[in-house]
């Protein structure tokens, strides 16, 4: 009865040829380990893409829900930290598992004639796979995703001839927003899904087509079919590497920071491990010269490893034969691990203590009637402590955006304000670490004008923007007049300036005090 069903299927499926095709394919003598990286890194990628669609069946690609969508996958949805840890410990896994089988075809000379086409078309989805991590970044909409993705941006702008052009296509608009979460997530799911699926289709044909170039000296002997000796070690492999990314994704992705908040333009991004070798490399290279490490180093690279196959020359794929080829892969692989290790060991700067002015506007904010209505000795949910809280970060920002996370019915949600909610966060992470400053009445009130009003463009002391001058010592070019004069009427100070009026947004008094409190930083005072 079977035997005629499975005759009846494969008159009709042909089924019997194709596995025939996929399991009977002959192999060199002396094929074994080193070629089991190709099946890992293509189970690798059909995960990846089976948790992603998985995720995406739950995320929301908005600035306003992108966030919250991530952190209900994490807490709300059954397995939805392991369905996270495994899409992003896969990730990595892809990565190395490329660059692993990347390194194997070079040792083994698999790039040589007639493999030539396969050997660009692989250095392609080596891209592509990139390109993956870089636009996935963005998503869960983060601190982090958001202030590396300015970096980013910063950097394709370096881009000769079409810098700027680029970096409007990744952005979607003047700012990063909306439009720029959507670009990416769009071509995280729509754009490099098909590339990856025709790149690889085409890999594995002309892999079929010329065959598996085997050891590197032939070896006597007889062909083995695939299956079952080269499966069985593809299989052990799958089940080793399963096993230790089942392990990393039940302790789930790494914890989503606060919401992006634009304001904060002293958060020092940090990007995916896999790109902090080139992170690393643009400290070499600063101002004007930073288009070397960034465009002409890695183009360089890649357009010599493109033309390997016209390189290479050797009489054979003998190691004796190509010594200067293995020479300069040991070097290259030495430096990517050398600047990618270093650039996991280059921690940001530590506080000198000092509060800036975001961090005491964050003071001011939680001591005001916002915060004090639910926490203080005599309310309902007791005083807050800045060097005693023990929630995460995640956990104040969506309190933040939503009170009645923890309480509801019990008051409606503030209006949410990103720089009001930013401030407060990096008072709370400032104050788990050092003493609380006494801020007078005045102090504490212009530390949140500056915060609402200014940090996004201005630079003052350790934190602010750079679209705008640097304010620390303003008090040595403007007085108090010249500076009530900039903020209400700057385009008569400057016609060819960009910087808004503020007379509509800022009482008459509120500009007073700004303006006096920013007249008294000069060169002599200490920063802030």
């Amino acid at each position: 009865m079977i035997v005629r069903l499975a005759d009846w299927l494969d008159h009709r499926t042909g089924f019997r040829a194709a596995r025939h095709h996929l399991f009977d394919e002959t192999l060199p003598p002396g094929t074994g380990w080193a070629f089991t990286f190709g099946s890992l890194l293509l189970l690798g990628l059909t995960l990846q893409v089976v948790t992603g669609t998985l995720l995406a069946l739950f995320y929301a690609p908005t600035p306003d829900h992108a966030w919250d969508s991530v952190r209900y996958i994490t807490t709300s949805v059954r397995g939805g930290h392991l369905l996270r840890g495994l899409h992003h410990w896969g990730a990595s896994l892809v990565v190395v598992t490329a660059v692993v089988h990347m390194v194997r075809v070079i040792l083994f000379g698999s790039y040589r004639a007639p493999r030539e086409v396969n050997w660009g078309i692989g250095l392609v989805l080596l891209h592509v796979i990139l390109a993956f991590g870089l636009t996935g970044y963005l998503l869960p909409w983060d601190q982090r995703a958001y202030w590396a993705t300015v970096v980013t941006i910063n950097i394709s702008k370096l881009t000769p001839l079409a810098g700027e052009f680029v970096a409007n296509l990744l952005r979607g608009g003047p700012d990063i927003g909306a439009l720029t979460l959507t670009r990416w997530y769009g071509t995280h799911v729509l754009v490099l899904p098909p590339a990856l699926f025709g790149l690889t289709a085409l890999h594995l044909y002309l892999m079929r087509r010329h065959g598996i170039s085997g050891p590197i000296r032939e070896r006597e002997g007889i062909p083995q079919p695939f299956f079952p000796y080269q499966a069985a070690r593809d299989l052990t492999v799958a089940l080793v590497v399963g096993a230790g990314l089942a392990a990393l994704a039940w302790q789930g992705a790494p914890a989503l920071e606060p919401p992006a908040d634009p304001t904060a333009a002293d958060y020092i991004p940090r990007p995916e491990w896999y790109f902090l070798g080139l992170f690393q490399l643009l400290k070499y290279f600063p101002g004007r010269l930073e288009v070397v490490g960034a465009i002409v180093i890695p183009g360089a690279v890649m357009t010599l490893l493109a033309l390997l196959p016209w390189i290479d020359r050797a009489r054979s794929r003998g190691l004796a034969d190509r010594r200067w080829l293995l020479s300069s892969l040991a070097a290259g692989v030495a430096g990517i691990t050398t600047l990618t290790v270093l650039g996991a060991m280059d921690k940001p700067p530590a506080s000198d203590g000092t509060w800036n002015v975001r961090e005491q506007a964050g003071l001011a904010l939680m001591a005001g009637d916002t915060c004090t209505s639910c926490h203080s000795d005599s309310a309902v949910a007791g005083s807050i402590d800045p060097q005693r809280v023990s929630k995460p970060r995640d956990w104040v920002s969506s309190h933040l955006l939503d009170p009645e996370m923890i309480s509801p019915g019990l008051r409606e949600a503030p209006p949410t304000n990103e720089y009001d909610n930013g401030a407060i966060l990096a008072a709370l992470a400032r104050g788990r670490s050092g003493d609380l400053p006494t801020l007078s009445a005045e102090e504490a009130g212009v530390a949140v004008l500056f915060n609402r009003n200014c940090v996004r463009c201005h630079t003052l002391g350790t934190v602010g923007g750079k679209e705008g001058p640097v304010l620390s010592t303003i008090g040595d070019r403007l007085d108090e007049a010249g500076l009530v004069r900039q903020i209400t009427a700057p385009l008569e100070v400057k016609p060819t300036g960009d910087m808004p009026a503020f007379f509509d947004k800022l009482t008459p008094n509120e500009i007073t005090r700004l303006s006096r409190w920013l007249a008294s930083h000069r060169s002599t005072t200490s920063s802030q």
